[in-house]
């Protein structure tokens, strides 16, 4: 059912969600549409075939500035900031002292200052943390009044370079500053449904009627969180908070190529020490794909069984691709169990189902190399 609580936040396109009849549900603390009347399964289908819009305004935007701004958000994260040439962006994590993911976010080169983007449910951790480790000279600018549309799919860039032919210039992970219909708007070809596409930071204001344009372009149709999720989790991308968490290190989710070359010499990040001797020794739990036999999917927190033994391990997304037309899952198992093909049995309410270690992402990516 619809939640119109007023506890909730609301994105600038809350108004617009409801007049396209989107079914509002709390998510992050904000009333976000999980999807809309064509329904989930329509919607991924689309956004596979042509171009879904998404809000994710919702998200923590920020930007660092300040001689060394590079070099400071280092404190906080393994990746390589200082090696992100200007107009480029990369994915990386905030790490604990103790070698666990405080978050995962996009950080964007874009000359004269850094441009981030962090979850919503972490934006009021992560920003108090980063702000605390910056030195004296650099500065972290929080940016409330932005909103974040995805447009994404193999004709999202076509579609809004109509607007604005200078972004299908851009290649993936490139960013840039464009006019769309009229909005200064910042474009990184990005996303995160596994399908080329666009993220586009405008000011809130303009938010509503820059996605009136983006919708009245051909081939373009709004899409919910549902969508959005089963999309990534085809992709086999992490969810913060069910696939990767405090308690989670990089090497343990598969996270590692996020660890900069030059950060793996210097080890001067957050956590580090623990990084560095799974990285050497390994773990005793990995991350893994996970497709279940047959057409019943398994969810989150479903325990996973060596076949016919005891438990070793657990689901922390699980649904039904409808891509794929058939059941998904991502998970941490025993590292013994954790290579392709192993043989796994998933407990679902009180029942054995077969299953077997897989290949992620199970839809290949499509992103423009």
């Amino acid at each position: 059912m619809a939640d119109t609580s007023d506890s909730l936040l609301e994105t600038p396109l809350a108004a617009l969600h409801r007049a396209l009849g989107g079914r509002m549900v709390p998510f992050a603390g904000y009333a976000m549409p999980v999807q809309y009347p064509a329904g989930i399964m329509a919607e991924h289908l689309h956004c596979r075939a042509a171009a879904a819009l998404f809000d994710v305004s919702h998200m923590g935007q920020a930007e660092i500035v300040g001689e060394g701004a590079a070099a400071a958000l280092e404190r906080v994260t393994p990746a390589d900031v200082q090696g992100l040439k200007p107009g480029r962006q990369r994915y990386g994590l905030l790490t604990t002292e103790s070698g666990g993911i405080l978050d995962d976010f996009m950080v964007a080169n874009l000359g004269d200052r850094l441009f981030l983007v962090v979850n919503a449910s972490r934006k009021h951790v992560d920003l108090p943390a980063i702000e605390a480790a910056l030195p004296a000279g650099v500065t972290l600018r929080p940016l409330p009044d932005r909103a974040l549309i995805a447009l994404q799919g193999p004709q999202a860039v076509a579609a809004i370079a109509t607007l604005a032919p200078g972004i299908a210039a851009l290649s993936f992970m490139g960013v840039g500053a464009f006019e769309i219909a009229g909005v200064p708007a910042l474009v990184s070809r990005s996303g995160y449904t596994g399908e080329d596409g666009v993220e586009v930071s405008v000011p809130a204001e303009k938010a509503e009627a820059f996605a009136r344009a983006l919708l009245a372009l051909p081939g373009v149709q709004p899409a919910g969180l549902g969508a959005r999720d089963s999309l990534r989790l085809e992709a086999g991308l992490c969810l913060y908070g069910n696939d990767i968490d405090e308690t989670t290190s990089p090497v343990e989710a598969a996270l590692t190529w996020t660890i900069g070359k030059r950060r793996r010499t210097e080890w001067n990040f957050p956590g580090a020490e623990r990084v560095r001797e799974e990285l050497a020794s390994g773990t005793k739990r990995l991350r893994v794909g996970i497709r279940p036999e047959g057409r019943q999917p398994a969810r989150g927190h479903t325990p996973v069984h060596a076949p016919g033994g005891a438990a070793i391990g657990e689901i922390t997304s699980g649904g039904f691709g409808p891509s794929l037309n058939g059941p998904m899952a991502m998970g941490y198992v025993a590292r013994e169990h954790a290579a392709d093909g192993t043989p796994l049995e998933l407990m679902v309410r009180g029942k054995a189902i077969p299953a077997r270690v897989a290949p992620m992402p199970f839809v290949p990516h499509r992103y423009a190399r």
